[in-house]
């Protein structure tokens, strides 16, 4: 019997005016982790919608188990085992965990059409006790954190006995120890030969749970490579078809007087918040996943109330009471979660870019729409922002340009102060480097910048100086000579 479980050969896929796949392929065998590498945009999506029967291949054949099969819909994908756990979760939060498994197919008592759920609970239990999980059947999934909603839908995955799991950005909300237990789960999956293919930006990922790698460019296969044999820079150099130095752009810069200082600021989710930010810094802060970073970046923009505490800007202490007013007192914020809440997606590249500054177009009765263009392709030049036009609609851009655009709508506001939350969050390599470069311009003109981020590596590379919170509270401070890893989890976990 071949090892070999999926082969996807010379898959092409065409939309208006575009070529999605041209010549993709993959191959993937039992109980291997294989991980699909590319940029925004490279294709990878595409290709795992035709797997999952979503999208029906222009050309190009698909052997599964050693048998060429078409595969038209969903339903045929997941009748043959083919699952796909997408980055956003899709689970019903109202619903129990092993409601949620036996969504759509549930078991019937026959008495009177009711629903066995003794049944159903005892199964979904066995699932989630094989893999050692400590999450209970009849749980409510709103009542999981992220972490625990990621290893139902494995689990979930599972019980519909697949042979290939579908894993995109498994990780992108995960601390590190939910990574640790995320990856446990793999390799028990790796044991009973399930074939699981992997998408990550985290690169460095890749060589602790993958065997391969795929890479794609512009929607075409470039090559496979064993993560044994594979570097980093190669991976690189197949991903954007160029090499790419200094990932991490730091050029000198001056760093100025106190611009804005934050004396006690506490809330129910802060405790006593103290710290200051220079004029043309880059202010990182580190901690886990709910230590109250991103907590903090909305009390500060005005979207969580204050309880206790005061906020001082260019020496004068300012109450912020609303996004509008923080905006007033210069200062921005690029939101964690940009499709939720820092674009409208359904809306053109346009109209994103110049909302937080419309009223200056404002003419009475219409809008100065030559000016407000000048100013919008101004950013999307500066940025490099990959657009057909300014009229194309955001939700059909790459993440690296949606992250671009969310940067330049509050750039176009001319803030003093710009907290970026999770600034390349899901966002490829190359488009990191860009954003990298567009935070070192910022700061050398002066703009101060509080950066909130999960990427040690980020951390370290990019900030002037951190501070690290746990629970709340602000642990410690480290200035640029004293970042390393070991330092910062110390008192990311509270300083044990």
């Amino acid at each position: 019997m071949s090892r070999v479980i999926l082969k996807m050969n010379d898959i092409h896929k065409q939309f208006p005016g575009v070529y999605a796949l041209k010549n993709a392929q993959l191959e993937l065998e039992y109980g291997e982790v294989h991980a699909l590498l590319g940029e925004n945009g490279a294709g990878k999506s595409t290709l795992i919608k035709v797997l999952g029967g979503i999208y029906q291949p222009d050309q190009g054949e698909i052997f599964f188990k050693d048998e060429k099969i078409d595969i038209n819909s969903v339903h045929d994908a997941q009748a043959r085992g083919i699952s796909i756990i997408h980055q956003e979760i899709c689970l019903v939060p109202y619903m129990t965990v092993a409601e949620n498994f036996f969504l759509g197919r549930e078991i019937d008592r026959r008495v009177f059409g009711s629903v066995d759920d003794h049944t159903m609970n005892a199964e979904a239990q066995e699932i989630l006790d094989q893999l050692e999980l400590d999450i209970c059947a009849t749980d409510k999934v709103e009542s999981l954190s992220i972490a625990k909603q990621q290893m139902v839908e494995i689990a979930k995955a599972l019980l519909k006995e697949s042979s290939i799991i579908v894993m995109d950005e498994p990780t992108a909300s995960l601390s590190g120890k939910e990574v640790d237990k995320l990856f446990d789960t793999i390799k028990k999956l790796k044991k009973k030969g399930i074939g699981i293919i992997y998408i990550s930006h985290r690169m460095e990922e890749l060589f602790q749970i993958c065997d391969k790698v795929t890479v794609m460019r512009d929607g075409e296969y470039i090559g496979t490579r064993a993560t044994s044999d594979a570097t980093m820079d190669e991976l690189i150099m197949m991903m954007v078809g160029r090499e790419l130095k200094d990932l991490y752009v730091r050029g000198d810069h001056e760093i100025g007087e106190p611009i804005l200082e934050v004396h006690n600021l506490s809330n129910d989710k802060l405790n006593h918040v103290s710290f200051k930010l220079h004029k043309g810094e880059l202010l990182g802060i580190a901690g886990l996943v709910g230590a109250g970073r991103s907590e903090l970046a909305k009390a500060l923009f005005g979207i969580d109330e204050v309880a206790t505490g005061k906020i001082i800007l260019e020496g004068k202490e300012v109450a912020i009471k609303s996004p509008l007013e923080a905006m007033k007192n210069g200062i921005a914020l690029v939101p964690e979660n940009r499709k939720e809440e820092g674009l409208v997606l359904i809306q053109e590249v346009g109209f994103n870019i110049s909302l937080p500054v419309i009223d200056r177009f404002d003419k009475g009765y219409t809008l100065d729409k030559d000016h407000e263009n000048v100013l919008i392709n101004q950013y999307i030049k500066s940025l490099n922002i990959k657009t057909p036009s300014v009229k194309q609609i955001v939700g059909n851009l790459s993440g690296g340009n949606q992250q671009k655009i969310v940067i330049a709508k509050w750039l176009a506001a001319n803030p003093k102060v710009l907290i970026l939350d999770e600034p390349t969050r899901g966002v490829d390599v190359g488009a990191k480097g860009e954003i990298y470069s567009i935070m070192t311009d910022m700061v050398k003109e002066g703009v101060s910048i509080i950066m909130i981020s999960s990427e040690l590596p980020e951390v370290i590379n990019m900030s002037d100086r951190v501070l690290v919170m746990h629970n709340g509270e602000i642990t410690g401070e480290l200035q640029r000579d004293e970042l390393e890893q070991e330092k910062i989890m110390k008192l990311a976990t509270g300083g044990i």
